[in-house]
């Protein structure tokens, strides 16, 4: 299988959020929990799409009730 790389403004356009919130998550560790890759000496961030797939499949949901007690 051929794995597809995300940059991280194709990653917050995909997950509806911004670029700056995804890059906040990196640096802290809190929020958004998704595994990343540094490439290069430039140290260019890229997100696998298997674990963005990944991410969303961990935290869907299926009434507004259950949406409460989902963590991001």
């Amino acid at each position: 299988m051929i794995e597809i790389y995300r940059t991280t403004k194709q990653t917050a356009e995909q997950l509806c959020m911004s670029e700056k919130s995804l890059a906040n998550a990196r640096y802290t560790g809190t929020g958004i929990d998704i595994p990343y890759i540094k490439m290069g000496t430039s140290g260019s961030v890229r997100y696998r799409q298997s674990d963005i797939d990944a991410y969303m499949e961990a935290h869907l949901v299926h009434s507004t009730g259950e949406a409460k007690s989902v963590e991001i």
